[in-house]
């Protein structure tokens, strides 16, 4: 094995998203990673369509780089396989509902006891005190963390966002927590229970929403793609299509003007700094699309980013692929060989000395089971 985590093991008692997100990027990184499936399989198996070769597109995207196990934790035999796995794992890392996993003896307690060393991280939804009981899923915390009421346009209903954004951000969530506490158990000799829950990500993950209404007493609510901060900071119709503009600051805006042809609107004082902008934006908006009207989106992009003025077309996401590819990005990767073989999305993270790697496959259920069980079973050296 190769990679920053190279030789730490981590046994993976989740499903769905967030803990698979998580572990998949410890596999890239080199963490020996044991997917524990129930003898029905993780879910998302059975998320489709899409597919590739009638395996769904979002279990492959979540699960490379580990090795299947099914086990049924009601069989008492199959529940001590899990716990001897546990023993030896450096990381443990579970979603059931909190408190789910005592009944087989792989809660944080029992697991400690064995090895006070490992490293257990549980992703819940709403924590495990009082919102133990309440089921933890993307779309409710979107919903009741405020997030869809800061989406969609001011006067029509509130929206989803488009993928699982707080699944997405408690797996990351869940990887920082895992690497801070792998060190504390390097310096210390002990291991840690690491807490993540789906609301706690979405507050955070909130920002400046979160801070408006705790430091401001100010409850955002929806502007469609504007933001209630900065302008121009949303899209503006151009000859063709829509084009991104993200003058974030008075230097981007006079280069946004000097490029539009119209350098004296960055002096007039209803314009010249980021309030002034924010305060009159109907008054600047209509400014800016009359000369954006004489090009195309692309045309623009290309003159804008020359001098530095953020931007970008709106696409779909090949599109956004392509412009990756573009930029020397490289974001697809090729895990495994001959039929096993599958396009995959490049780990976020690059790495001067111990760069990703991508050894294995999205597993078939049950796939390294045997010997697994014959690892399992053999005296710990």
């Amino acid at each position: 094995m190769t990679g920053p985590l190279a030789g730490v093991l981590v046994a993976d008692l989740s499903r769905v998203l967030a803990g698979p997100y998580a572990t998949m990027l410890l596999a890239d990184l080199g963490a020996e990673v044991v997917k524990v499936e129930s003898p029905q399989g993780d879910e998302t198996r059975t998320w489709m369509p899409p597919v590739r070769d009638e395996t769904s597109t979002y279990y492959l995207g979540v699960n490379r780089g580990k090795r299947s196990i099914a086990l049924d934790l009601r069989d008492d035999a199959d529940a001590a396989v899990a716990r001897e796995l546990a023993r030896r794992a450096d990381v443990v890392i579970e979603n059931f509902k909190p408190g789910g996993l005592a009944k087989y003896g792989l809660d944080y307690e029992s697991v400690r006891a064995a090895d006070p060393r490992t490293v257990y991280a549980s992703i819940s939804g709403f924590g495990s005190g009082a919102g133990a009981h309440v089921p933890g899923y993307d779309l409710m915390v979107q919903a009741i963390s405020g997030l869809m009421s800061l989406t969609g346009s001011p006067d029509g209903p509130p929206y989803r966002a488009g993928i699982s954004v707080f699944d997405v951000m408690a797996g990351n969530h869940a990887v920082i927590g895992i690497l801070a506490a792998l060190r504390h158990r390097d310096a210390t000799g002990e291991g840690q229970h690491v807490e993540v829950n789906l609301l706690s990500s979405a507050l955070t993950g909130l920002v400046n929403h979160s801070s408006a209404y705790v430091a401001g007493g100010v409850v955002p609510t929806r502007m469609g793609n504007a933001h209630p901060s900065v302008f121009p900071y949303e899209p503006l119709p151009t000859a063709d299509d829509d084009l991104i503009v993200a003058a974030a600051n008075d230097g981007q805006f006079r280069r946004l003007c000097d490029v539009l042809g119209i350098p004296g609107v960055a002096d007039d004082p209803r314009f010249a700094h980021n309030a002034d902008r924010t305060r009159n934006r109907e008054e600047l908006r209509p400014v800016l699309e009359e000369r954006l009207a004489t090009r195309g989106a692309v045309e623009w992009f290309e003159a804008l980013t020359a001098v530095g003025v953020p931007c970008g077309p709106i696409q779909s996401i090949d599109g956004g692929f392509a412009m990756a590819e573009r930029f020397g990005l490289d974001p697809v990767v090729e895990v495994g060989e001959g039929d096993r073989a599958v396009p995959t999305t490049r780990h976020p993270i690059r790495f001067s000395a111990t760069p990703a790697s991508y050894r294995l496959p999205p597993p078939e259920l049950d796939e390294h089971g045997a010997e697994l069980r014959k690892w399992l079973g053999e005296p710990d050296a």
